[in-house]
């Protein structure tokens, strides 16, 4: 069943993400040379909500970045942060004076920056590093994605015919004969032959009244978790995309049941007849509908 009870940004939303990778690596380890992230005790794949939120970031900064309630506030080669935070002060007609900021010049700058930063509004963030916008705590909160079942991490070597400095190609001649340069170097690539993942995610419409997020938003987010893996091409990456997004929205800002339970209604396993899987066909989603918790609505935007 889809409604459009999952675009109402006054109302509380949990929802299951289903993701898959195939011959990838859908977030390194840089504590073990970059390999797929893994729980050490069952082998399961992991992804962090760090990660997930890279994504998320860099759909909207392309989707809508150049619009002035859609910058982004966390991403790479950017300002500096401190540079932002006093761009706020300055908007306001503000002057920064570190740690003994006014509490109202604060709340007054960290309003600003909502306004300003979609991650902010939607994500939160700690903005007290010098020049001071306080914190805020955004309404959408991801956990780690875990694979359903063990993966393998590959550490696969590579050569390329390129070599890196001139004197490794040098041709030397000697007594014994002329020797020839290096002509390939060699390199490793990290990956996961398949795996698929889920993540739970937690929309709290009382913190979305206090950043500002709205439905224009929420929609963003929920378009951001489709499309997103499409922007993030790479040769590392492999090939990943949204096999899953099942959104419960309930009436009550409180909930109408605990999130754990809804979530058990998406039930996702492996075919029996499959000892390996190697794509999302090896698995079967059944979502139980019946006797749904009253105000509780079930949207299936990837299904």
């Amino acid at each position: 069943m889809t409604t459009h009870t999952h675009l109402d940004s006054t109302r509380r939303h949990d929802f299951v993400l289903l993701f898959d990778v195939t011959d990838g690596n859908p977030n390194g380890d840089p504590d073990a040379g970059n390999l797929p992230r893994v729980d050490p005790e069952t082998m399961h794949g992991l992804v962090t909500d760090v990660a997930i939120k890279r994504k998320v970031r860099d759909y909207v900064d392309v989707a809508r970045g150049d619009e002035g309630r859609f910058k982004i506030y966390i991403q790479s080669g950017g300002d500096a942060l401190n540079t932002i935070h006093r761009r706020a002060y300055e908007s306001l007609g503000l002057k920064s004076t570190g740690a003994k900021q006014k509490r109202v010049d604060i709340d007054q700058a960290r309003a600003w920056m909502c306004e300003n930063f979609y991650d902010i509004r939607v994500f939160g963030a700690v903005m007290t590093t010098g020049v001071n916008c306080g914190q805020v705590r955004g309404p959408m909160q991801l956990t780690f994605a875990r694979s359903l079942d063990p993966i393998v991490p590959l550490d696969v070597s590579i050569t390329r015919v390129a070599v890196t400095r001139p004197e490794d190609a040098e041709v030397v001649s000697s007594d014994e004969g002329t020797t020839t340069g290096k002509q390939t170097e060699m390199g490793r690539k990290s990956l996961v032959p398949y795996g698929l993942y889920r993540a739970y995610g937690f929309y709290n419409p009382h913190f979305a009244a206090q950043t500002g997020a709205d439905t224009e938003d929420l929609s963003l987010f929920w378009q951001a978790l489709v499309g997103m893996w499409d922007l993030d091409r790479s040769s590392s990456r492999g090939m990943m995309a949204c096999q899953g997004l099942h959104i419960f929205t309930h009436a009550n800002k409180l909930g109408n049941a605990p999130a754990h339970r809804l979530f058990e209604r998406v039930q996702v396993a492996r075919r029996a007849d499959v000892a390996t899987p190697r794509s999302f066909r090896d698995y079967l989603t059944e979502i139980d509908e019946a006797a749904m918790p009253d105000g509780v609505t079930l949207s299936s935007v990837v299904a």
